[in-house]
């Protein structure tokens, strides 16, 4: 392969990745609610339709770029731009973590800001939802809110946050989704996973039983001194039997003290011998004469010290 082939190559991997990282593959609408009378307030304190878009994918995803819209097209023809809504850039608020929400309003007004959408769900009759991605080509998913969904309502999906990651495509199926109307387990949760958890029957059988919490404080009381009436009796005994150890070995060091006290008379009479012979030969080697330290020489007469033979000769005159 040659160098123009090896640049080819490599500008492709690039852009192929630029393109996967800018893709919201995973991106579905989760609930929507037509008639909002009684339920979710925006920031101006005004109630209206809205539109909840939940992220699948486990990594935080940047919606903005995408389109929202009501318009249905055929298959093979692309959607009118100028009746989408697109999420604008800059709102950090666009930037949903993995397995979240973002919720927008249908209420045409987007002056009010980034989740105010330039769309509106109209009740009593049915209402198409589709999201496109920023290509304004790939439909990321798309809805059918029933005409007859009830004032008040949402129309949610049923999936639970482990069987996400198991959508493929965008197909609408109406089997997936069911109308919500706000009771116990039909829960309305924009903003919020679809699939709430239960009550325990367990628990509610023990808050009916004690709704006063007498029985409960009394447990929780039992359990904090049981639990410190088990601790103090291990405390109890781990300190018995480290009295016992150390006991057990003060006597060992106690007795092993007897045991040198009363080897030390043999030891003294053998140092007392040592002693006395090495006294002994000391006083033998070392014997000798006192003396003065004083010297005395005595002259004794020979010819060497005499005078007359020292002197010389004088020679006799003639």
């Amino acid at each position: 392969m040659n160098k123009k082939g090896i640049i080819l190559f490599l500008l492709a991997v690039v852009c192929s990745i630029g393109v996967n990282a800018q893709s919201h593959k995973g991106l579905r609408i989760n609930e929507v609610m037509v008639q909002n009378d009684d339920n979710l307030v925006d920031e101006y304190g005004n109630r209206s339709a809205w539109i909840e878009l939940y992220n699948s994918t486990r990594r935080t995803m940047n919606i903005s770029s995408i389109y929202i819209t009501t318009q249905k097209v055929e298959d093979g023809q692309l959607p009118d731009r100028n009746q989408m809504y697109l999420v604008p850039r800059g709102d950090e608020r666009t930037k949903v973590k993995h397995l979240q929400a973002a919720v927008f309003f249908a209420d045409e007004q987007p002056q009010k800001g980034t989740f105010h959408t330039s769309i509106k769900l109209i009740p009593g009759q049915e209402n198409y939802i589709a999201v496109y991605d920023a290509d304004c080509i790939t439909k990321l998913d798309e809805v059918v809110v029933p005409a007859n969904l009830p004032a008040g309502c949402s129309f949610a999906r049923n999936t639970k946050i482990e069987d996400f990651c198991k959508l493929t495509g965008n197909t609408f199926d109406a089997s997936e989704w069911s109308v919500r109307n706000g009771v116990t387990g039909s829960e309305i949760t924009p903003g919020e996973n679809n699939y709430v958890i239960g009550k325990n029957d367990k628990i509610e059988q023990f808050e009916k039983n004690d709704s006063h919490g007498f029985i409960l404080t009394i447990m929780a009381m039992a359990i904090v001194f049981s639990a410190l009436i088990v601790l103090s009796i291990c405390f109890f005994i781990f300190g018995t039997i480290s009295k016992r150890m150390s006991d057990k070995k003060k006597k060992g060091k106690k007795q092993n003290q007897q045991e040198e006290v009363q080897a030390e008379p043999a030891g003294d009479a053998e140092g007392e011998v040592v002693a006395a012979i090495a006294m002994a030969l000391y006083e033998h080697l070392n014997a000798h004469d006192e003396e003065s330290n004083v010297l005395t020489f005595k002259r004794r007469h020979s010819d060497w010290n005499s005078k007359i033979a020292t002197l010389t000769e004088l020679s006799a005159r003639r």
